[in-house]
């Protein structure tokens, strides 16, 4: 790329992205600390990729999420997953008007722009494949009518820890879906004591007013497509990926007995949005080797299949995954 053309990007850049900042500064008058998972939420929303958040109850994770939509001003649903939730009280249901001999169509809570898929893994396996065809697809299908979703949709789903109580794992096909998987951890000290001083009251809590658009989100987009990636950086996403399917050949065979499973080809094509999406967050007009090393664990850890022995060894896929990362060569 020119470096003319170049100036004229980062100029571009510098100004279409300059909302990103009041969003999550806007949503830091709401949700104190989880600057992490804030910043992967918008990355999934700018990359137009669904985002998994895992962590014990009470991290404020519905409430981060519900913040970002209300921030957009876009349609949100939040739809809680039981044992007993049917797909129908998803996607919606064919109904029957009995005066009219009729059958007219009730659309579900999916029909909108984000969809908080509350504790996914507390529902059984035939609810989460629900979400698979308008997760891919884009479309819901009921009775024989096919619906198209919003340019703008996006579902994040939460889940508890696999060894809490009453949970199913996700199936592989599903958890695929996933641009991201984020760990949200507990809160520092500092942030507990702020988190207290807010919440311990019997006021209402602060609220979040919108300070973008989706169309700037649509607009964005966009842009993420004109961001400069150079060859050496498309090798390294490659690179990464291919470690984690064939790990001999890239110089990490004692991961051979680990791995059962690497990346799909999703998570080649995954990892490029999101470094870019990582990129266009700190107002940069070409993705650094940085955006995807910053990004690469959200991206790979659940794509990867260990083996019961990496189990036996208490090896999880994201001590996998920081291996290959520091043994991978940096362009």
């Amino acid at each position: 790329m020119a470096e003319h053309d170049l100036s004229e990007l980062e100029d571009r850049i510098t100004t279409e992205s300059a909302f990103t900042d009041d969003l999550l500064d806007e949503i830091g008058q709401v949700v104190v600390g989880q600057r992490y998972m804030i910043e992967r939420l918008l990355i999934g929303l700018l990359a137009d990729g669904h985002v998994l958040l895992e962590g014990v109850p009470g991290l404020a994770k519905t409430l981060t999420v519900r913040a970002l939509s209300s921030a957009l001003g876009t349609g949100f649903q939040r739809v809680q997953f039981t044992p007993d939730l049917l797909p129908a009280d998803l996607l919606g249901t064919m109904v029957y008007n009995q005066k009219e001999g009729t059958f007219s169509v009730k659309k579900g809570p999916i029909f909108t722009n984000v969809v908080l898929a509350d504790e996914i893994n507390r529902s059984p396996a035939k609810v989460q494949s629900a979400l698979l065809e308008s997760m891919q697809e884009r479309q819901v299908t009921i009775g024989e009518e096919t619906f198209a979703l919003d340019d703008l949709f996006l579902v994040l789903a939460t889940q508890n820890p696999i060894e809490q109580e009453g949970t199913y794992p996700l199936p592989e096909a599903q958890v695929d879906r996933f641009m991201l998987k984020i760990d949200v951890s507990y809160p520092t000290e500092d942030e507990e004591l702020e988190i207290m001083r807010r919440m311990a009251r019997t006021d209402d809590p602060p609220s979040v007013t919108s300070v973008a658009t989706p169309d700037q989100i649509l607009k964005a987009r966009e842009l993420l497509n004109d961001l400069h990636v150079d060859e050496r950086v498309e090798q390294y996403i490659v690179d990464l990926v291919l470690a984690s399917r064939d790990p001999s050949s890239h110089g990490l065979g004692e991961l051979e007995p680990l791995l059962e499973y690497g990346a799909s080809p999703r998570a080649s094509i995954n990892l490029n949005l999101a470094a870019r999406a990582h990129a266009f967050l700190r107002h940069q007009a070409y993705v650094t080797p940085g955006d995807v090393r910053a990004i690469a664990m959200d991206v790979l850890q659940h794509r990867l299949v260990i083996t019961y022995e990496a189990e036996a060894e208490q090896v999880t896929a994201a001590d996998l995954v920081e291996r290959i990362l520091n043994n991978t060569e940096v362009p």
